[in-house]
């Protein structure tokens, strides 16, 4: 039997067993083909399981024939993560979507296909708090944020996706069921392979349940935003914050390119009668005692530290600061026809030398490069902006974009900090490990996947998505995919 034809009775046979939630339809393939990367390729059919059950049920039929599987939730990867590369099915979780709230134990139970925004809405309404924020939240899911530990906007207080994971359900690429840790807030019983699972891009299972820690609701917060003379200025605040015993949950870092290309974007200034500098978004929340300590010593700091700043004590006001942190995407769309968001990571005190190299980059390539992001913990957003119908431009975004991946390397840090790596990293990956570690990840690869079914092509073969054809479609989220916005707390 050649391939195609084990490919069809594959195909047949997933029909048949269940017809209600598999589909070839074209609208269903094209959409399936491709995520936030755009770059597509077709698959033979699109599963969306309304029981939790049906995964294990493809799963179980798709390693018997060697089918492709790549499990899908919002499509709002950057990387290519949720891409079929290799055609095959793509399973759709979107509508396991279910959320279970246990107050009393201040924990909630998903469904990999529950939005992130719905997550912590519903857990406010209990008092209670979800702190991962990324900026797509509104319409990614849990089962995605597992996939590549996303962070977002409040990791410098309150940490990662991987941080609330409690336990995992799911399935093995077998069809088998297994549970990955427990209801509880310790577990030293055998291997963690829970936080295996988590950032593992769906290349190793398939969750079905996840269960999440929750927190208290902080009761208040106060927004700063604060310009400086240099870059340098700007990024000795992790540490210097640190030092003063203040805990910021959101310090974002715009560079002076970025904020130059907001003011010509929106038509205001950041700072009206200053020149574009480099900003600070910075926010404190908790106790009200403890924010008022907190807001005098920043203030204090500012004072010394900044050329000018803003303070914000009411919502309404935190938006009017918001503004200059959720136009830098839109801004910079506006340059070219397409972006490469990098979003890197480096030791809080290295991130002045990264900015640095940046800087250069923009002037020995001739490009238009913007920093902004997380710099509370190092995640920096490095955008690339270029023409993709311009070869001569492209060749120059990728020789940029190599020299960066070097330099975040020599400098210690890591190529992704939270959009995993797909396809789009995929160049860069092996100059982060020594061949005694990329051999343990293919171990574990083969290990658990052994006919390599689970998301093919992902984090272990080199793809290059500058040399692609990019869909020109629209996603429902991408108009406010960087765009984030501050919570009412």
């Amino acid at each position: 039997m050649n391939p195609d034809e084990s490919d069809l009775i594959a195909l047949s046979s997933l029909k048949e067993k269940l017809p209600s939630v598999v589909s070839v339809d074209e609208n269903a393939l094209a959409n399936a083909s491709f995520d936030g990367l755009k770059v597509a390729f077709r698959p033979a059919a699109v599963v969306t399981p309304k029981k939790t059950s049906q995964i294990g049920e493809v799963l179980e039929l798709a390693n018997e024939f060697k089918i492709p599987v790549t499990t899908k939730g919002a499509g709002s990867s950057l990387t290519g993560g949720a891409t079929p590369l290799k055609g095959g099915w793509v399973l759709d979780l979107s509508c396991l979507n279910t959320i279970d709230i246990d107050a009393d134990n201040m924990l909630v139970r998903c469904g990999p296909g529950a939005v992130i925004s719905d997550i912590q809405q519903k857990v406010s309404e209990h008092g209670l708090f979800y702190p991962p924020d990324p900026s797509s939240k509104d319409f990614c899911t849990i089962g995605g944020n597992i996939a590549c530990n996303a962070g977002g906007l409040r990791c410098v207080k309150y940490g990662v996706t991987r941080d609330y994971v409690l336990s995992l359900c799911g399935y093995l690429p077998t069809g088998e069921y297994v549970q990955w840790g427990r209801e509880t807030r310790k577990f030293a019983t055998g291997y963690n392979i829970r936080d295996l699972w988590i950032g593992s891009e769906g290349t190793l299972g398939v969750v079905s349940q996840a269960v999440l820690r929750l927190i208290r609701k902080p009761d208040t917060r106060k927004t700063f935003l604060a310009a400086f003379e240099t870059d340098r200025e700007a990024l000795r605040a992790p540490i210097e914050l640190t030092r003063l015993g203040i805990r910021p949950s959101i310090l974002e870092f715009l560079d002076q390119w970025t904020v130059k290309s907001v003011q010509s974007f929106t038509g205001k200034e950041v700072f009206p009668g200053i020149s574009p500098h480099p900003v600070l978004l910075i926010e404190l929340d908790g106790d009200p005692d403890l924010i008022e300590k907190e807001s005098v010593l920043l203030e204090n700091w500012l004072n010394e530290s900044a050329i000018c700043s803003k303070t914000a004590d009411s919502f309404e006001e935190a938006e009017e600061l918001w503004e200059v942190r959720r136009k830098g995407s839109p801004a910079m769309k506006k340059m070219a026809n397409t972006k490469l968001n990098e979003d890197v990571v480096v030791p809080l005190g290295k991130q002045i030398n990264l900015v640095e190299c940046v800087n250069n980059l923009r002037g020995e390539f001739n490009l238009k490069v913007g920093v902004f992001g997380h710099c509370g913990d190092g995640n920096l957003h490095v955008n690339f902006m270029y023409d993709s119908d311009d070869n001569e431009e492209t060749s120059r975004a990728v020789e940029a974009l190599k020299v960066l991946m070097s330099k975040v390397n020599e400098l210690g840090g890591a190529i992704s900090g939270e959009h995993g790596i797909g396809l789009a990293k995929t160049p860069f990956i092996q100059m982060q490990f020594n061949t005694a570690e990329w051999k343990t990840m293919t171990s574990i690869k083969k290990t658990l996947d052994p006919n390599g079914i689970l998301n093919p092509g992902k984090i272990f073969d080199i793809f290059n998505p500058w040399d692609q054809k990019k869909v020109k479609s629209i996603l429902p989220w991408e108009h406010s995919h960087d765009e984030p916005k501050p919570v009412e707390t």
